[in-house]
């Protein structure tokens, strides 16, 4: 996936929680008719011959969770542990690796253990399901609440590709080269980056794929003592899941995928998805602020335009490039609360100070005020340069340019040359074009759309449904904006996937939320 996906955990804190204030509610209602999920099953790990009994057997020694040097321990009755998983899993008995959790113990009558993965590729569970933590009272009355860092990770052998001052150095290449001497700057730094990964990580780098990540998954439900899945996964999380039921449609329990990857997308795919939603986005965007969604995209380009020639100074002393501007932009189209947040930075820009948009593009970029960057985007690209075998070249992301620039003018050009840049001479192959989802066998499964959304458009949870199959895939649509809609306002939307989650009750397919 390109580069736009990533759900940071510095995103989650700054836009996701501001539209998730209004907070689900379970109105007891019995949303929607027809088949019903299955219902919990006793608490007891499945049998799982293939692998070693080290493995399934593990105790987790729960304790109080520690703090790390770019986050703090969180507040509250939270614990962490740490689960071994193999390093490669055609070698279950070999080496391990350690995996990070974190849980919060379910207050009431307890249905199992919800497994939350919030996206990215490459996002911290550790860190982001505590800033859920007052979005999901309800949930906790009848779950332990538990999410995880993913091989590679931040605590779960985290993957630092390259150093704080190598990053910012590397924000002067333009991601939308112009000239041959732009071109070879552009793939040198993608190959570079992709070197340091290799030494980083070392071998690690060809076991953190999707399908690696899944079969973390399914230990931790045996570990956890879970018959079946319970599973919320949002974004990048929802291919997860579904990779998941694709492995093991039968241990399936309430799944519920939100802001649903498209399936069928390969590499350029996800690429024009994604130029077409940021897009669509941005036309909402204009709209509310009374503009010609055309009018003021060409205003936006011609400012990008701009800060390609001349980047604008910043009160930090640092310089606004086209590419962190676009940064920050698609940064504010995630949640409809940031667009006030958009209007100011816009304005300042054209008045020649590029402080608001650099700052919304540090949050992107998980920058801290002294110069300290995350490795969000690390991890992400090691995942998803592992998980797509397509390696477009540079000569197929000249092709694409009159295409995705027709899609958005704003956001086509960047997109097009990320095909071809974001895995660029990778050090490991990629796996497959598209993941394998189909779940013949699999309980019914809640997928949640959102026709605002920038980063996963609407389209592709239609998608999603019609890959895991008939009497699987869920459909329910969101008339919203934003990256996501559970949390996000619509009481609705909150109801409908609470009543799912705790009382098993499946909405009919293609139910609407407005």
């Amino acid at each position: 996936m390109s580069r736009l996906t990533q759900w940071a955990a510095a995103l989650a804190a700054a836009v996701l929680l501001a539209g998730c204030s209004g907070g689900p509610s379970d109105t007891g209602r019995d949303e929607g008719k027809g088949r019903s999920a299955p219902a919990p099953v006793p608490s007891a790990a499945t049998p799982a011959s293939e692998l070693p009994s080290s493995l399934t057997s593990q105790r987790l020694a729960w304790g109080r969770c520690k703090a790390t040097a770019g986050s703090p321990a969180p507040d509250g009755d939270w614990q962490c542990a740490t689960l071994k998983a193999p390093l490669d899993w055609s070698r279950p008995d070999g080496e391990t690796i350690d995996l990070a959790l974190i849980r919060a113990r379910a207050t009431g009558k307890r249905i199992g253990s919800l497994l939350f993965n919030f996206g990215g590729p490459g996002g911290s569970g550790v860190d982001t399901l505590p800033s859920y933590g007052p979005v999901l009272g309800t949930l906790r009355q009848r779950y332990d609440l538990v999410s995880w860092d993913p091989r590679g990770v931040s605590r779960s052998e985290g993957i630092r590709c390259r150093s704080d001052r190598r990053i910012q150095a590397a924000e002067a290449i333009d991601t939308t080269p112009d000239t041959p001497a732009e071109e070879r700057a552009y793939f040198r730094d993608a190959a570079d980056f992709g070197q340091g990964c290799k030494k980083a990580a070392g071998k690690l780098l060809a076991h953190v794929s999707t399908t690696d990540t899944a079969r973390d998954l399914d230990l931790m439900r045996q570990v956890l003592g879970d018959s079946r899945l319970h599973y919320v996964g949002f974004s990048y999380g929802t291919e997860l899941g579904g990779v998941y039921a694709h492995l093991f449609p039968r241990r399936v329990g309430r799944m519920v995928l939100d802001a649903v990857v498209d399936p069928t997308a390969d590499s350029v795919g996800h690429a024009r998805n994604q130029a077409r939603g940021f897009q669509r986005a941005l036309n909402g965007y204009l709209k509310s602020t009374g503009q010609d969604p055309e009018q003021g995209s060409r205003k936006i380009a011609d400012l990008l335009e701009r800060l390609d020639a001349k980047p604008l100074p910043a009160s930090s002393g640092r310089k606004l490039t086209q590419t962190l501007a676009l940064t920050g932009i698609a940064l504010a189209l995630y949640s409809e609360s940031s667009w006030p947040a958009l209007t100011l930075a816009l304005s300042a820009a054209e008045r020649g100070d590029g402080s608001a948009l650099l700052a919304l593009a540090d949050i992107y970029n998980e920058r801290d005020k002294s110069g300290r960057y995350g490795t969000t985007t690390h991890s992400q690209r090691a995942i998803s340069c592992l998980d797509a075998k397509q390696r477009p070249t540079l000569e197929q992301a000249r092709k694409l340019l009159p295409e995705f620039e027709k899609i958005s003018p704003v956001f086509g050009s960047s997109m097009a040359w990320d095909t071809a840049g974001w895995c660029h001479a990778w050090p490991v192959p990629g796996q497959y074009d598209t993941p394998r989802v189909s779940a013949p066998g699999a309980a019914p499964i809640l997928l949640v759309g959102n026709t605002g959304d920038p980063a996963t458009p609407y389209e592709g949870a239609r998608r999603m449904a019609d890959e895991l199959g008939k009497g699987v895939g869920v459909l329910l649509t969101w008339k919203g904006q934003g990256h996501g809609a559970y949390g996000s306002g619509s009481d609705c939307v909150d109801s409908t996937v609470n009543a799912y989650l705790l009382r098993g009750t499946v909405p009919k397919d293609g139910k609407v939320c407005s």
